[in-house]
């Protein structure tokens, strides 16, 4: 069952001699509980592309369905609605306010929902622990690893129980074995706790714990590798398939 598709999703920047065509034409599916990567150089629309699915961004033509919704029929309100609720975002940087809590900064968003802080903090507290935080509620982001606290964006990104996860670069500003970790992490969102995962990367080795990886050039989808999970050989299997698209 697919809870994500794109219709000839298209988004150009700008018009007349200076227009750019960002995405053109693409056609995405994504099923429940899929976890999925998207890889291309820089500039080829990944990140266009997850903006789009997630409402910060409209298109110039072309439409997003999340849950048999179109999302370019809502107003600011339902939409700004349908990114609380039913989306969690996740950033190649952490955005944790300094003066907040672990606990604190993973309840914002439910908070600001109009949730009473206790309940807030109690179910961004189950998040945490989850993630191997349960002895860290209480510490401020400089208090904290580059790893933990990309930890604590993810529980903040399920904190209000979405059934989709965006994330734009989660491992970019982490070293190789936190990257690997919040990377075996997304996948456990993904595998164990039942949500969908779009995840932009640049990485291979990254995009090696996905599903499936959808490959973009130039604003367009030019391939698609399903990924067997097997003891190891996927980075190699994403590098090899790089390497024979072109960068």
């Amino acid at each position: 069952m697919s809870i994500i598709s794109t219709q000839n999703l298209t988004k150009v920047f700008g018009s007349g001699a200076t227009a750019v065509s960002a995405l053109d034409r693409v056609n995405l599916s994504v099923n429940v509980g899929e976890f999925v990567a998207i890889m291309g150089p820089s500039g080829c629309g990944k990140s266009t592309l997850l903006h789009l699915i997630g409402g910060l961004d409209r298109p110039s033509d072309g439409k997003v369905i999340i849950e048999g919704t179109s999302i370019a029929e809502m107003d600011d309100d339902r939409l700004t609605e349908l990114r609380r609720r039913r989306i969690g975002f996740v950033f190649q940087f952490f955005n944790l306010i300094p003066v907040l809590s672990a606990v604190e900064n993973a309840a914002l968003p439910v908070t600001l929902d109009g949730v009473k802080p206790a309940e807030a903090q109690k179910k961004a507290a189950e998040w945490l622990a989850r993630f191997g935080l349960a002895d860290r509620m209480s510490s401020r982001p400089d208090q904290l690893s580059g790893g933990q606290q990309q930890r604590v964006a993810i529980a903040r990104a399920l904190a209000a129980e979405p059934s989709l996860i965006l994330a734009d670069e989660p491992t970019g500003n982490l070293d190789t074995r936190s990257g690997d970790e919040i990377a075996s992490l997304m996948r456990d969102v993904a595998k164990k706790y039942g949500r969908t995962v779009v995840m932009v990367t640049h990485d291979p080795r990254i995009a090696a714990y996905a599903d499936r990886i959808v490959f973009l050039k130039d604003g367009k989808v030019i391939d698609e590798t399903i990924l067997e999970r097997k003891n190891g050989g996927n980075a190699a299997v994403v590098a090899q398939k790089i390497k024979e698209i072109g960068d």
